[in-house]
């Protein structure tokens, strides 16, 4: 048989297989609009989102996948599938820290697909009042980096905002040296958000020590004012150089090259289990000798393992602070309802911040 009837063969077969497959991504979109139907006649202000769901699904798919697709694209395909299915039951309106082409945008995106409505907001204090009126169901906020550190800011909303963490992503962060029409020797001007300045603050200091930089309140602002000041650059996404018709300068500029930033999903639903969660918590404690060793404790106790622990003050009188401390585990599973019950004794303010899945892609 010759080259060209084997390829012929080939192609018969794919566009089978491409039948077989759009015949049962619409039989699942059926089933979700059945879904609907039975949610809605036993409760008119159902929840159509289920976090603790869409992530048991996402690690069986990587769970059975055989290849040659990788795990992490598998996912990717059945995330937009799963995103395109919910909208058949509810649109969902996604509040993020805009403007459009922020790396928040990229991790709304990642987590709850393309089929939703996005938002852009100028700060993280609108996200936050945006799905506390009810104005979106979900807001994502970008929480700490790999490199830089917390976010300070959305730590500090968490203090007197009602709002629950509903899930976690995690976006590998690349960035790039942006401008129009300018090339490298002729940039006087640098902006970008002052996390991603601290990011590549090796590569600016060997190669442009003395550009000036200025910080502003996000990667894609910055790019709006590149796109729109002679001789000025933005360190920003490749998606943001699409936006705002700039061209990639230098590429991959950051220091570290698996630089992450995680982001939170929040909103006003208490998640699930899922069965690899995460759960955050909101404590103060006295100050006296040994009192955050007693939190700890509590910890230790009932065998649960800490992830991150930061302290803030707490903006109730001088040089008093909270902590906010991530854990492994659902609030519902016992050892952690057990540690939660003896830590709510030794603080004198607690708060489960929210219970929700570990990061899936």
């Amino acid at each position: 048989m010759s080259d060209e009837k084997k390829l012929s063969k080939i192609r018969e077969k794919i566009d089978t297989l491409d039948q077989k497959i759009q015949d049962l991504i619409n039989e699942r979109a059926r089933c979700a609009q059945d879904v609907a139907t039975v949610k809605q006649s036993a409760d008119k202000e159902a929840v159509f989102y289920r976090p603790e769901r869409e992530a048991s699904i996402l690690r069986e798919i990587k769970q059975r996948n055989s290849g040659p697709l990788s795990n992490e694209e598998m996912a990717r395909l059945f995330r937009e599938i799963i995103s395109a299915c919910l909208a058949l039951e509810e649109v969902l309106k996604i509040a993020y820290l805009g403007p459009e082409g922020t790396f928040t945008q990229a991790a709304a995106l990642k987590h709850f697909g393309h089929s939703v409505n996005t938002v852009s907001l100028s700060n993280i204090d609108e996200v936050f009042r945006e799905v506390e009126s009810g104005a979106a169901h979900y807001g994502v906020v970008p929480v700490e980096n790999s490199t830089e550190g917390v976010v300070n800011h959305t730590l500090d909303m968490f203090i007197h905002s009602h709002l629950t963490i509903c899930g976690e992503v995690e976006l590998r962060i690349h960035h790039h040296l942006l401008a129009k029409d300018t090339q490298l020797v002729d940039i006087t001007k640098i902006y970008s958000h002052q996390q991603s300045l601290g990011q590549c603050r090796e590569w600016l200091d060997a190669r442009m020590p003395h550009v000036e930089r200025v910080a502003v309140s996000s990667n894609a602002e910055a790019a709006k004012m590149a796109m729109n000041e002679p001789g000025s650059a933005a360190i920003a996404s490749d998606n943001a150089a699409a936006i705002y018709g700039l061209d990639i300068v230098s590429p991959n500029i950051e220091d570290e090259p698996d630089n992450t930033t995680r982001f939170l999903i929040i909103g006003n639903q208490l998640v699930g289990a899922s069965g690899h969660d995460k759960t955050s918590l909101l404590l103060s404690t006295d100050n006296r000798v040994g009192s955050l060793h007693h939190l700890l404790a509590c910890l230790l106790d009932n065998g649960i393992s800490m992830t991150r622990i930061e302290s803030r003050p707490s903006r109730r009188g001088m040089w008093d602070y909270v902590f906010f401390i991530d854990i492994e585990g659902h609030q519902s599973d016992p050892s952690v309802s057990k540690a939660l019950a003896q830590l709510e004794k030794e603080t004198t303010l607690f708060k489960i911040l929210g219970s929700y899945p570990r990061a899936v892609l």
